[in-house]
């Protein structure tokens, strides 16, 4: 068994009216809304070529794309892996390291959810997908999205 590197992305998809891209896991009996987010794949690969590749992985957006702008809000959120995904790491780990990025996308771009991660999706503006996250990480990247945009980090 390959054990997940315990360092990920979480890329918060975004217009630029704000409205943010929330997805329901596929793996979960609750009500699990989230951004995009996943783990490195080697302990060498950037967190921007990780962001990159998942967030094709999961939507099937190109962050690379002309109308798209992938942002490095240089942030990293530490936190305790919840007990149900810590047999996907190895023995003893049990805290990962997260890289908060934000990606700019054009309104109306087309979304193909990965059916084995999300089972639906839907854009919501930026305060209602804070209100709608099961992951306080995912919340309070959605809640700081104002600010960074408005620092010019997107635009």
């Amino acid at each position: 068994m390959r054990y997940k590197i315990p360092q990920s992305v979480l890329v918060l998809i975004h217009t630029p009216a704000l409205q943010v891209l929330m997805m329901r896991r596929a793996d979960s009996a609750s009500d699990f809304w989230q951004c995009v987010t996943g783990s490195k794949d080697e302990e060498g690969e950037p967190f921007a070529q990780t962001a990159t590749r998942e967030v094709l992985e999961e939507t099937g957006i190109d962050a690379t794309g002309p109308d798209c702008l992938l942002r490095d809000w240089e942030l990293q959120n530490v936190y305790d892996i919840y007990p149900q995904w810590l047999h996907r790491y190895a023995p003893g780990v049990t805290r990962n390291v997260e890289r908060v990025f934000s990606l700019r996308v054009p309104t109306g771009i087309s979304v193909t959810l990965n059916p084995r991660e999300h089972t639906h999706y839907r854009w919501l503006p930026w305060r209602e997908a804070a209100d709608c996250c099961y992951s306080p990480s995912n919340a309070e990247a959605c809640l700081l999205l104002p600010r960074f945009a408005g620092a010019g980090l997107n635009a």
